[in-house]
């Protein structure tokens, strides 16, 4: 009976999904490049466990024999996507990820013939980087028709963030954000846009980032205009400004080396207590360029316990056949229905109305 492997288990990440899986009473292999690491959790989790470096095509492949399946969770996901799922192609294995990274959407999405050839699906973004925002602008989408300009906003990482997703955004430093406009994914100024809106039930000061739905939304709606948001104080906007004029500094070989040993060292990720306790919390707006509009929001576990359940949920549905192969968005893999099917989250009725202010319920 073949099998399904989380790659990068031993991150931060990758333990809770392999935490969640055995809670779940699933039995993924466990793999990754360190031993140390890698086998002393899958004997605390009673699983199998491989050892393998993605800088090892040949091997990577021979490691995936009786796997149908990868969940990979081993980031940053701009260096690691490409030869994980140029090895899935190769064993046959249906590839998931959970990055929130636009390049490797974009990249996984222009493979889409090669995906389809191999009778696997590709679904990127399958943990709150993008399930809950994909899920939210399929939702106004399907409300409006026609809609041509779309804002997701986010809250929700007040315990702080892993290892992991601190060194993507150190690799982000002075590489400024980007946008979808006209169709196409352009790059703008940090804290290009600033506003005000409603998430967890009170106004927000949310500042334009590169989300991943820059790439995802449009795959998933058509709507050519794409801004995303997160939440955070006004004071950070500034600095933002001033670490984008920086520019090549920030990106410089020496100075990344020494912020990843700052993350190392300092950084390890919400507690299980914040885990617990914690919230996040999604907005979204659609409009159409007759007046028409369409807004909603979402409540939902903390991001990274949020991963964990939805990231288990995926792989689930695509073993159980629900997924054609091919490239897919989250929303276009499950269905719209998907972000309310996880546990914990909560999704608001879309409000729709038009020029004049009216509104109602779709």
């Amino acid at each position: 009976m073949a099998r399904w492997m989380i790659y990068g288990a031993n991150g931060y990440t990758g333990r809770l999904c392999a935490e969640h899986a055995v809670e779940l009473g699933e039995a993924p292999i466990l793999a990754g490049r360190r031993v140390s690491s890698v086998a002393p959790l899958a004997m605390a989790l009673g699983l199998e466990h491989r050892i393998v470096g993605l800088d090892e095509p040949d091997a990577l492949t021979e490691a995936l024999e009786g796997v149908d399946l990868v969940l990979h969770c081993a980031g940053p996901f701009g260096e690691t996507s490409r030869p994980m799922l140029k090895a899935c192609l190769r064993a046959g294995a249906h590839y998931l990820d959970i990055t929130g990274e636009i390049a490797v959407f974009e990249a996984v999405m222009a493979r889409d013939p090669e995906i389809r050839r191999a009778g696997v699906a590709a679904i990127p973004g399958v943990g709150f980087d993008v399930v809950p925002t994909d899920g939210l602008a399929a939702l106004l989408g399907k409300a409006l028709p026609g809609a041509t300009h779309l804002e997701l906003a986010f809250a929700g990482l007040g315990g702080g963030v892993s290892q992991g997703t601190a060194k993507t955004a150190v690799r982000g430093l002075g590489v400024g954000s980007a946008a979808r406009i006209g169709g196409r994914i352009k790059k703008v100024p940090a804290a290009w846009k600033t506003k005000e809106v409603p998430l967890g039930g009170k106004p927000r000061h949310v500042v334009s980032i590169p989300w991943g739905d820059v790439s995802t939304a449009y795959h998933s709606t058509g709507i050519p205009n794409v801004t995303t948001y997160m939440a955070m104080p006004k004071r950070m906007v500034p600095w933002m400004r001033m670490l984008d004029r920086t520019g090549g500094l920030m990106s410089a070989p020496a100075i990344q080396a020494a912020l990843e040993k700052v993350v190392e060292a300092r950084i390890s990720g919400p507690s299980a207590e914040e885990r617990a306790s914690g919230a996040s919390f999604v907005w979204g707006r659609a409009e159409a360029p007759d007046g028409r509009w369409a807004e909603g929001g979402v409540t939902a576990p903390e991001g990274y316990r949020f991963t964990a359940l939805s990231s288990l949920m995926a792989v689930q549905r695509v073993r159980a056949g629900q997924v054609a192969p091919g490239a897919w968005t989250p929303s276009r893999a499950f269905g719209t229905d998907f972000l309310a099917e996880v546990p914990g989250v909560t999704v608001d009725p879309i409000r729709t109305g038009d020029a004049t202010g009216a509104a109602a319920s779709a």
